[in-house]
């Protein structure tokens, strides 16, 4: 079956960094669209970075942009999310998220816990 498992996270002081890693399995993934998104409570889920399936094409919001880098390894079947000088507002619960072409299949990870605390 489908899996997507986060790891990586854990509590960093402001300027820290962290490297987020979703493992994926039971589907083709160099054929699907990876994301990062962020939730905290009370507020919706937000899109945090994206990575074409060959890798070729990142986009970013722009809260994170020059912090934070998606990269994916289509052999080891993982994405990554490299965050560095982090601040108290990027705390939240990050998960991935695969999406196939046309957006017909869409699969989430339960994700992991970022906390950016002195």
């Amino acid at each position: 079956q489908v899996q997507l498992v986060e790891s990586g996270g854990g509590l960093v002081q402001p300027g820290g960094s962290l490297r987020l890693s979703c493992a994926a399995s039971g589907f083709t993934f160099n054929k699907y669209t990876m994301s990062w998104y962020r939730q905290t409570p009370g507020r919706e889920r937000e899109l945090v970075a994206t990575i074409t399936s060959s890798g070729g094409i990142t986009n970013y919001v722009d809260s994170v942009k020059g912090r934070f880098t998606i990269s994916r390894d289509n052999v080891q079947n993982t994405v990554y999310l490299e965050m560095n000088s982090l601040k108290p507002e990027d705390t939240a619960v990050y998960h991935c998220k695969a999406s196939s072409p046309s957006n017909w299949y869409n699969y989430w990870g339960q994700g992991t816990q970022v906390t950016v605390s002195s």
